[in-house]
């Protein structure tokens, strides 16, 4: 019988490159930091109403292959020339994915999606990107799933989400406290607004909490707290995007003393677990919006060079290019349409 008191289900144990390091082997232009800097002051505008423009999240529902990430973002940037006028676009750049049970995590964890699980090349090929992204002055959203991998990445990110598995998470809402950038927290998988009003609250007070710093070290940290935070509706038992859902969520906010400031994701339970009805959700949101809605700023969509979701597969050569491996999204060519039709309508 072993003996052992500590690490006893721990097969193995990897040493990876401190955040400092990947920084200087990665390190961000003075033009990616000019341009990160003004999206994020371009998302607090439009999160605290200074910008009247409506902010769109859009992009795959997890990045898995960096060449097809930078076809559709260069699509992207084109777009927003397009739409600037009354919407604001910010690239979905998911790296980290959480699983009800198991699968893949994204990729940062299995970069290769074969359980290798080498997040040292995870962390360089995301970093890699972000800081492309940045010199493209592309604004970059993503999610903080592992409360560690923001000191490798937080420094290129516009915009964060914090999901709906996690937004109860103490841990997330102290760490959301300390980010230099606006946070969306989303309601509960069962459609519960309170645990998102409670993490807005944690998360725009002041917290001290354990981390990591740049060097690596274990560090503990005082965080004087993030104001621009917000709620994001993604549905639950039921969709909870429409008109009395949005007049319930506004009032709920404002007994609690909080600005009625509310990001809609048109995928998730708002869409039914289906990609082909977040068309239909855009044009109700829509329809809000241009009714007179003041709340809504913002709106998330899942998006992809092609249309549907595939499985990984062991010779990955077989795999399809730009179709995505977690959640099924809308091709490119519905992607301009809706948000056109969006952008003319709000105008």
């Amino acid at each position: 019988m072993s003996n052992k008191i500590h690490n006893k289900n721990i097969e193995s144990e990897t040493v990876i490159t401190s955040p400092i390091e990947l920084k200087k082997t990665i390190p961000v232009s003075d033009k990616g930091k000019e341009n990160i800097l003004t999206s994020r002051k371009t998302v607090d505008n439009i999160f605290s109403g200074k910008d009247e423009r409506l902010m769109v999240i859009v992009g795959p529902c997890s990045i898995h292959d960096i060449g097809a990430a930078k076809e559709y973002a260069l699509k992207l940037k084109s777009l927003q020339e397009e739409v600037k006028e009354s919407v604001y676009l910010v690239m979905r750049v998911y790296f980290e994915k959480p699983r009800t049970t198991v699968g893949w995590k994204g990729l940062i964890s299995d970069p290769d999606m074969d359980n290798s699980l080498d997040v040292e090349k995870g962390l360089h090929q995301g970093r890699e990107f972000l800081a492309w992204l940045a010199d493209q002055g592309i604004a970059s959203a993503t999610e903080a799933l592992n409360p560690i991998t923001p000191q490798y990445l937080g420094d290129l990110i516009s915009w964060c989400a914090i999901g709906a598995r996690t937004t109860e998470s103490q841990t997330h809402r102290e760490m959301s406290s300390g980010l230099s950038m606006t946070v969306g927290f989303k309601n509960g998988t069962d459609g519960n607004l309170n645990m998102a009003i409670n993490a807005i609250k944690a998360c725009s007070s002041p917290q001290s909490f354990l981390g990591i710093n740049d060097e690596g070290q274990i560090s503990t940290f005082k965080a004087m707290g993030n104001k621009s935070s917000h709620i994001i509706l993604r549905g639950g038992i039921k969709p909870n995007y429409y008109k009395d859902d949005v007049i319930e969520c506004e009032n709920l906010l404002k007994e609690n003393g909080l600005a009625a400031r509310i990001m809609i994701d048109c995928s998730h339970d708002n869409s039914n677990q289906d990609y082909r009805n977040q068309g239909k959700v855009i044009e109700d949101i829509t329809d809000q919006i241009s009714a007179g809605n003041k709340s809504i700023f913002g709106l998330m969509l899942e998006s992809n060079l092609f249309s549907g979701k595939q499985k990984i597969l062991d010779n990955q050569d077989e795999m399809e290019y730009g179709i995505s491996v977690t959640d099924g999204c809308i091709d490119w060519l519905e992607t301009h349409k809706v948000i056109k039709k969006l952008a003319k309508k709000i105008s």
